[in-house]
């Protein structure tokens, strides 16, 4: 697929031409009533944040987090540690700080920045909102290869003042967050504790950090919502999410227009399309299909109304990677100082996507022919769940800016994926029920 790198993602169209008078008005009412619908929004979040927090009432504690106070770190021995891996061993290396190190993402992001000579240091909660000796299995791969893990909460604001302190970052990748967009029916509250509470934490120390640090963070392809126009560009609305994930997304969307306004932070914001490939998320469907499917197990495929298809824009890994490290690369210097903002500052928002959906159905014949085992599959009606039906993503912006170029095709990548979920997962006992 070579010969689409350099085509851009959607043609160009023709567009009647307004009055400049009406054009101006019809902005304002837009950015007005816009603006009305966030803050609404964002203060409701906030409020049933602090109204779910342990600290505020007999609600029972969330029990994918944990206290802040099991996290140990400190001392002379944590902080060399702390400035071994975030040393840049490269001419024109960064020192980057990469929140949710032991995710998916974080995890190659951590090991590509540190292969090309830039210091990285992580930091991670280890919460069990999907098997936690997976993420245990990932930090070992990175210590391997010289990138230190601190334990501990987005939302300490002490230990994150504290590595400040130690490390004077240039950049934040940010990719810790609550990720799914079904478990939020199961609990709200901590898509906001994280998306939103952690990421204001997390701008909080950024703007007070003497030199601040330019910021790329994880938003997501979910905040297109309910858009019916394809491909999703940047410019098209995200005013009407399906879900609290987009929702919160959609909010930290907003939070950083505000902190780069108000504080002069430079930050871009990266909407990922479904990511996938070799040590990946137990929660998404390629995952879970392949141990299901191995299993003997049915596996529910959903189909729209009117038996519509349903399909996801899959973007490999190592294509997500390259993006990431696009906008570390080109990311310019945040402008404030002590919290203090001195002039204008940079301010991005990109899709990393593959440009080629696939039917979920199609996801399943290459994992049967893949696996040499025949799905039980069980056709379902798509539920009212958050999911859409489908994603499809212009990266003519990212093309032309990052230069991000996406090259896996879901086979090539599911070949991989496969290949290293067999051998994760060969003696059997890690799998999950």
């Amino acid at each position: 697929m070579s010969h689409l790198d350099n085509t851009p993602s959607t043609p160009g169209k023709f567009k009647m031409e307004k009055s400049p008078y009406v054009h101006h008005r019809l902005r304002w009412h837009s950015s007005l009533a816009k603006l009305t619908f966030w803050s609404f929004m964002f203060l409701g979040l906030i409020l049933i944040f602090f109204f779910r927090s342990p600290s505020s009432g007999p609600l029972p504690q969330d029990p994918s987090r944990r206290s802040l106070r099991t996290y140990n770190w400190g001392g002379p021995a944590w902080e060399k540690r702390v400035r071994s891996s975030a040393r840049i061993r490269s001419r024109d290396g960064i020192s980057v700080l990469v929140t949710g190190a032991a995710g998916f993402v974080g995890t190659h992001v951590s090991a590509a920045l540190k292969r090309r000579g830039d210091g990285v240091l992580g930091l991670d909660n280890f919460n069990d909102y999907y098997d936690p000796s997976l993420k245990r299995a990932r930090q070992a791969l990175l210590e391997r290869s010289g990138v230190f893990i601190v334990e501990g909460d987005i939302t300490d604001s002490t230990l994150l003042r504290k590595l400040f302190e130690v490390v004077a970052f240039t950049h934040v990748m940010h990719l810790a967050a609550q990720a799914g967009v079904r478990y939020a029916m199961e609990n709200p509250g901590s898509y906001v504790h994280s998306n939103i509470a952690g990421f204001v934490s997390l701008l909080e120390i950024c703007k007070s950090a003497n030199p601040q640090p330019a910021i790329v963070w994880a938003s997501s392809s979910s905040v297109y919502g309910l858009n019916t126009k394809v491909p999703f560009s940047e410019s098209d609305r995200t005013d009407q999410p399906a879900s609290l994930y987009a929702a919160t997304k959609k909010a930290g969307e907003e939070i950083a227009h505000t902190y780069n306004h108000i504080y002069g932070l430079s930050l871009t914001g990266l909407r990922f399309f479904t990511v996938y490939g070799p040590w990946g998320r137990p929660d998404m469907a390629y995952f879970f299909f392949t141990r299901d499917i191995l299993k003997g197990k049915s596996i529910s495929i959903f189909e729209a109304a009117n038996h519509g298809t349903v399909a996801r824009d899959f973007t490999y890994i190592d294509d997500i990677v390259k993006g990431c490290l696009g906008a570390l690369d080109t990311a310019e210097k945040s402008t404030g100082s002590g919290g203090k903002k001195k002039g204008p500052a940079q301010l991005r928002v990109y899709n990393l996507g593959n440009t080629s959906p696939v039917p979920v159905s199609d996801l399943v014949s290459i994992l049967e022919r893949l696996l040499k085992v025949n799905a039980k599959r069980n056709i379902m009606k798509l539920p009212r769940n958050g999911d859409v039906q489908f994603t499809h993503a212009n990266i003519s912006l990212a093309r032309r800016e990052l230069g991000y170029k996406p090259k896996t095709d879901l086979q090539t990548g599911l070949k991989k994926f496969v290949r290293w979920y067999l051998s994760y997962y060969s003696d059997g006992k890690k799998a999950s029920e």
